[in-house]
């Protein structure tokens, strides 16, 4: 039986229950391998703290260059986060012939395709499943299980903290800063949630799976990215009763001709989805990923997006991945039977336009605050008809004691150039006091 032998970059959550697996559940894993996996040394800059677990036989160690440079290493696991010094040290990994896995998905959202090559060109496999959805096998499913569909949509709630947050406030009515401040103090959101409640998490995974299912190269500053912070507990009221809950999605869809994409529309913005839909039923801080294919036609894969159990599920699943394929003492020619990082052979991989914003066309939902006096509902309605805006639906909530009426338009849909250049004509009438809160819909969410 050959051996593999695992290095581990950081001993946080996540990388004490990667730990915990490779060493509580050894037997399991060489059962299904046919080959050990062993834990061989592990870098954190705390080593003092209890983590619960025997580490005899597992060399410790402050400083991860002794890590990943080391001689006995097959296989290096990143589990540091952010942009540096984790770039450097996977690269690092992989200019000494070593596989690596990694949770970071904006490592890979941001240097993907600088590691991808170095990968390839060193004979050596890199595995980041768990750098999207957490414990969700959404990454394997897109690049192996939807292998023979040409990708028609992928829609995400990628976020748990986003979701927590949402789900929250409709069960509650709560207002997002309450609920935002409940969510940090459960651990859910951390002390600076910037990062989580505007977007960037959502949009660094939906760039990765938007560019696995159109064989595009990954480009995460072009993912068009709002957050949930203007999200009020009245929007989320109105919107359940016109039959929609609201969701922070990602979504990405091709556009092009005679099947050939040409370019790839990725968005991550709170949405409006069917109440009926499954998509709605993803609460507290679940996560769920729709891949919509034309021979398969719709898949869904839902489960925890994070935490320490399902996210080092995710990265042992990789390490098992390349170990089956790979030996200590095997040559680069092994990697080849694995599928392709991003489910496409890197040559046929394509530097592939993303959709301009004014191009979008969808669904949206109006939320104005205006005077209540005669004609200004004309006015609004005259506006969006000049930009060939027509409406689904309308209510109008009970006046305030400041003499304004909150009013609800959902419209049928449009591009959203034509939609900005109507705000900004709507926003300019004396009777619209604040500015128009837009939030977009998707009704062919599953």
């Amino acid at each position: 039986m050959t051996e593999i032998r695992v290095g581990l970059l950081g001993l946080g959550t996540i990388g004490t229950g990667v730990a915990r697996i490779l060493i509580e559940q050894q037997v399991l894993i060489s059962r299904r391998l046919g080959k050990n996996v062993r834990l061989v040394a592990a870098a954190d800059r705390d080593l003092s703290r209890d983590r619960g677990l025997d580490f005899s036989g597992v060399r410790l160690t402050d400083d991860a260059n002794d890590v990943v440079t080391a001689d006995d290493i097959d296989l290096v696991v990143e589990l540091i986060g952010g942009y540096e010094p984790a770039r450097t040290f996977v690269a690092t990994a992989l200019e000494h012939g070593k596989h690596a896995v990694t949770a970071n998905k904006a490592l890979i959202a941001k240097h993907g395709e600088e590691l991808f090559p170095l990968a390839a060109e060193k004979g050596v496999a890199i595995g980041f499943e768990a750098a999207v959805g957490g414990g969700i096998p959404c990454l394997k499913a897109l690049r192996e299980g939807c292998a023979a569909n040409a990708v028609q949509s992928v829609y995400g709630i990628l976020n748990g903290t986003c979701n927590f947050i949402l789900t929250k406030m409709e069960n509650e009515g709560a207002d997002y800063a309450d609920v935002l401040k409940e969510a940090q103090e459960l651990g859910y959101a951390e002390a600076d949630p910037t990062f989580d409640v505007e977007g960037i998490d959502t949009s660094h995974k939906l760039s990765i799976l938007a560019a696995m299912a159109f064989g595009s190269k990954i480009r995460f500053d072009e993912v068009f990215t709002e957050g949930i912070s203007k999200i009020t507990a009245d929007d989320i009221e109105s919107a359940a009763e016109l039959g929609y809950r609201i969701k922070l999605l990602g979504i990405a869809k091709p556009h092009g001709t005679n099947g050939n994409v040409e370019r790839v529309e990725m968005r991550v913005h709170p949405t409006l989805v069917p109440v009926h839909s499954q998509m709605a039923q993803v609460s507290d801080s679940y996560n769920a990923v729709q891949v919509s294919g034309d021979f398969v036609e719709h898949t869904m894969y839902f489960g925890r997006g994070a935490g320490e159990r399902p996210t080092a599920s995710a990265v042992v699943a990789d390490i098992m991945d390349i170990a089956r394929v790979c030996s200590s003492d095997g040559g680069p020619d092994e990697v080849k039977h694995l599928a392709p990082a991003m489910g496409f052979v890197e040559s046929e991989r394509r530097d592939l336009e993303t959709l301009a914003v004014a191009d979008i066309e969808c669904e949206y939902y109006l939320r104005l605050m205006v005077q209540d006096q005669p004609g200004v509902i004309a006015s609004v309605t005259s506006i969006l008809a000049d930009h060939r805006i027509s409406l689904e639906a309308m209510s109008q909530k009970e006046r305030s004691e400041a003499n304004s009426v909150p009013v609800i338009m959902l419209t049928h849909e449009t591009s959203e150039g034509n939609l900005q250049a109507a705000i900004s004509r709507i926003v300019g009438l004396q009777a619209v006091e604040e500015d128009v809160l837009i939030l977009r819909k998707e009704s062919a969410v599953a």
